[in-house]
This record gives structure tokens, C-alpha cells and sequence, in this order.
């Protein structure tokens, strides 16, 4: 992990996220890896996975869905889930460049059908009226 500081950054950003959602007296006793197992390292439960979904969410978007990837698990793979699992599923999911496609094909998708309808109508009202 020390030759990857992205996983590096994904592991502190799902640390302080488990502060936040389990509390940081539960996690001083246990260094969080990213071996540390959710079930029986954190034991986390049903409702704190929801919970760290939601924080995952607003911080990385829809691109990373905790409980897609749930989803994808059988029982066994879930409850043996670590903590890296998560780092690199994130890694993997996140847009590597988020700005450049959207912000490409955003303006133009929205304003081509727009453009032609609008300002047509509004051009015909304005040259008649003028």
C-alpha cells in the first residue's frame, strides 16, 4: 500500500467515514488496514453499512454504490468483505477523469436540442415583432 497513494487516500478518507459512523472510541482500539475485516474486525453492523453507503455517496458519487457491490456478494464474500476490498473497488469505480468527458458532452448534449427549438421560436417571435 505505501507505493499507492490513492489507496492510501481511499483508506484514510473510509477510516475517518467509519469514525463518523461507528464512532472513534470503537476505532482507536483497532488500527484500520486494509485487511481489517467489516464484520468481525468492525463488526459493523446492518445499519452502519447504510450509513457508510450514504457517506461513500455524497463523497464519491453515484460512480461507487456500496450496495450494488453488496449485491454482487454471496453471505461468505460479504461477511469476509476487509476494508480493501472497498479501497479498491473505489479505486477502480471512481472516474479517473470526471471533468473532461462531462464537461464535454454536458454543454453540448443539453444545448444542441435545446438551441434550435428555443431560439427558434423566440428568433421568430423576435424578427416578426421587430
Amino acid at each position: 500500500m505505501a507505493s499507492d497513494p490513492t489507496a492510501e487516500r481511499i483508506l484514510a478518507e473510509i477510516t475517518a467515514m467509519l469514525v463518523e459512523t461507528v464512532g472513534d472510541e470503537f476505532l482507536l482500539a483497532e488500527e484500520v488496514t486494509l485487511k481489517t475485516t467489516f464484520n468481525e474486525d468492525l463488526a459493523l453492523e446492518s445499519i452502519e453499512f447504510v450509513a457508510l453507503a450514504e457517506l461513500l455517496q455524497q463523497r464519491y458519487g453515484a460512480a461507487v454504490d456500496l450496495i450494488a457491490f453488496l449485491a454482487e456478494r454471496d453471505m461468505e464474500e460479504i461477511l469476509a468483505m476487509t476494508v480493501g476490498d472497498l479501497v479498491f473497488h473505489i479505486a477502480g469505480a471512481a472516474p479517473p477523469a470526471p471533468s473532461a468527458s462531462p464537461t464535454t458532452s454536458s454543454p453540448l448534449a443539453p444545448s444542441t436540442p435545446s438551441t434550435p427549438s428555443i431560439p427558434s421560436t423566440r428568433s421568430a417571435s423576435s424578427v416578426s415583432a421587430a
